[in-house]
């Protein structure tokens, strides 16, 4: 959709004529929400957006602006009702004496917003990053307190820049922390303005407080188990900025990619990390974070480590305004809701109910000549009464949402689709009404491919049994399923023995690691009777040994009972560490707390019926994930081997290689500019980065 947002920009002044030909009746993909009973939001999983989304959120700024100017602000709100700022964030490690032990930590507000524009100068850049790394190591020295006394550094300064690597060198051998945290602010400085030619300066320098660094560390916080995650933090940065240093990273054009080979864990341990440290909650969190599990399976951790590190330096030091931001409502009706009400406004077309079944080529071409894309298959899934369009929106709380099914009112023999129970969204369903074949020169121009990655082997089979490079793109870039499950409450957290204010949660027990209470999204639902809060738990779904046939309808329904199960499980188990008011004297977990709108009699485990679960086993719902190497074969949206086609989604050659909102946006915007040099490169925020 970014993609589109930037071809139909009134900048172009109708330069393009844009349909989009989407799936089943909503849009967004794995980012889709639907409203189901009681106006309830139903998610594919937990989405939160990141404060370094500055891509994605320039996009619905810009998108919140244009309906205001057309009338429309008091339907979708202005973008900062939207999105919710959240700053706290807990994290669980496994107890020494059992259950799970919570840490808790809260990221300080920053300058600006994310979507601003970058102020003057500011370069996310390898160096910039480091001195940031440094500058936090040495506020830690600062806050350090032994006896009441401050273990500060002198006021004193280092003196000319000319000077102060041998300065430097000469603080490392000082035991006092005073002069290690003195140190660890001139290396910052240095790193600041670094070039090659001080690298090898830089090098003995940092190489001598790093390890300085390391002994006060292991001395002052390993054996204390209080402060054990902020010494396992600190050691993986450490690792980290050791590792960067020691690789040459800091000056080789490759970036972080130089060593994206490596896996993640296995390069910070060969930079010096613990053991324990690589156990720690945050590196756990990080791979729940990115769903980092090769084929669903949590015994099977697998990120590169350029990826790793480019994505929490961005999480860390890129974020404005606020380190997450939870949405108001579900994606569908916050992001994609708006953006079709906009994009409809600027003339594009939507034909909804096209199944994409095959990208075709004409007959390979001589030598010299340039292939291209000849014509795009569907099956059209339903068709309305009398080709009328279809109306994809319904009213929930005074504003537009995407239902969680389709309107089969509006479709010819829709009646009969429903009773026969069509799923309009599942890739085994495969039931249509008709066949649809769109033709270059006559139908279309240029085509733009914005699929799930899991998708492309079936609706590309022409461009695979030519071109190896697709071919390696689908085999060396990885998707895993995954799984969520939400429930309404008619208890909030607290009454249940959580402690606020961290109400976004990682590193949890497998196998629903993730999950964020959402009580603010309630009143955007249509309860008779408004529960306290709403719970979203979501995580990777381990595949099976081998995959199920095309012919096998019944498997979303298997793979969702699954979950059904394995949800109830959890609550009955894990949950108990967190919400033990949520267990009666029995030790039962109390399913009466669940709520229902009051439209069931069921109790019990029975209970858990009357919520929502998924399993997002869709070739296109597939969460794509970054193994070591996996960059070589992405292919980018610039990428014109068909000269009249190019691609878009998180699993492009994006410059952020990660499955997540602004790894899908950054790429739309690489590929409108592909097709229309619109927006330039310099706008697309840390498009350039390391």
């Amino acid at each position: 959709m970014a993609a589109v947002w930037e071809l139909t920009k009134p900048q172009l002044k109708g330069r393009y004529a844009v349909t989009v030909y989407q799936e089943g009746w909503r849009l967004g993909g794995k980012g889709a929400s639907g409203r189901g009973a009681s106006g309830r939001i139903e998610e594919h999983g937990l989405h939160i957006w990141l404060g370094f989304y500055d891509n994605a959120f320039r996009m619905m700024r810009e998108c919140h602006a244009e309906l205001e100017a057309q009338g429309l602000g008091a339907m979708f709100g202005d973008w900062r009702d939207a999105w919710t700022p959240e700053n706290d964030v807990a994290l669980f490690s496994v107890a020494e004496n059992g259950g799970f032990q919570r840490w808790d930590a809260h990221m300080p507000p920053r300058a600006g917003l994310p979507g601003d524009p970058l102020p003057a100068g500011e370069v996310f850049s390898l160096p910039y990053y480091m001195a940031k790394a440094f500058d936090l190591f040495r506020a830690l020295l600062l806050d350090t307190t032994v006896d009441g006394r401050g273990l500060g550094p002198p006021s004193e300064g280092a003196g000319e820049l000319g000077g102060a690597v041998a300065y430097l060198g000469r603080l490392a051998s000082f035991a006092g922390v005073a002069a290690l945290a003195e140190g660890l602010g001139v290396l910052a400085t240095l790193l600041r303005s670094a070039s090659q030619a001080l690298d090898a300066g830089l090098l003995a320098s940092a190489e001598a407080i790093c390890s300085r660094l390391r002994l006060w560390l292991e001395d002052r916080w390993l054996a204390d188990d209080e402060n054990r995650f902020l010494w396992e933090v600190a050691d993986l940065t450490l690792a980290t900025m050791w590792g960067l240093i020691r690789h040459g990273v800091m000056f080789d054009p490759r970036g972080l990619d130089a060593i994206d080979d490596f896996e993640c864990r296995e390069w910070l341990h060969m930079n010096g990390a613990s053991i324990r440290a690589l156990q720690s909650p945050f590196l756990r969190g990080l791979y729940d974070l990115s769903m980092g599990y090769e084929d669903g399976d949590p015994n099977r951790p697998r990120l590169s480590a350029g990826q790793g590190l480019r994505g929490t330096l961005r999480t860390f030091f890129g974020y404005r305004g606020a380190f997450m931001w939870r949405m108001r409502a579900g994606m569908g009706d916050v992001v994609f809701a708006p953006l079709y009400e906009a994009l409809t406004r600027r003339g594009v077309r939507f034909e909804f109910f096209h199944r994409l079944t095959n990208v075709g080529l004409p007959p390979k071409p001589v030598r010299g000549a340039s292939d291209y894309v000849s014509r795009l298959a569907f099956d059209v899934q339903a068709r309305t009464h009398d080709g009328a369009a279809y109306a994809p929106l319904v009213n929930v709380a005074g504003r537009p949402c995407w239902p969680s099914a389709p309107d089969w009112a509006q479709l010819a023999d829709g009646a009969r689709m429903s009773a026969e129970g069509w799923n309009l969204e599942s890739h085994w369903d495969r039931r249509r009404a008709g066949e649809r074949t769109l033709e270059v020169g006559r139908d279309f121009d240029l085509a733009l491919l914005g699929v799930g990655l899991g998708a492309v082997p079936h609706v590309c089979p022409e461009i695979l049994a030519r071109d190896a490079r697709w071919r390696r793109m689908v085999r060396d870039v990885k998707t895993v399923a995954s799984q969520a499950f939400q429930v309404w409450l008619t208890e909030d957290l607290e009454s249940l023995g959580w402690r606020g204010p961290a109400y976004i949660t990682g590193a949890f027990a497998k196998p629903f690691d993730t999950w964020c209470d959402m009580p603010h999204v309630v009143p955007e639902e249509a309860w008779n009777t408004r529960p306290r809060t709403s719970v979203y738990f979501c995580a990777v779904l381990p595949d099976p040994p081998e995959p199920p046939d095309d012919s096998d309808r019944g498997y979303p329904a298997r793979r969702a009972q699954e979950v059904h199960h394995t949800a109830q499980a959890f609550l009955q188990g894990p949950v108990r560490e967190v919400w033990p008011g949520a267990f009666d004297i029995s030790g039962e977990f109390r399913w009466e707390i669940l709520a229902d709108d009051g439209a069931s009699l069921l109790s019990g485990p029975d209970r858990f019926s009357t919520q929502y679960w998924r399993a997002n086993v869709n070739p296109s719902d597939r969460y794509v994930i970054h193994p070591p190497g996996s960059w070589r074969s992405r292919i980018s949206p610039f990428d014109m081997t068909y000269d009249n086609f190019t691609i878009a989604g998180d699993w492009t050659d994006s410059g952020f290689h990660s499955g997540c909102v602004e790894g899908a946006v950054m790429s739309g915007l690489l590929a409108a500019h592909a097709l229309s040099g619109s927006p330039k490169l310099e706008d697309i925020i840390a498009y350039d980065h390391p």
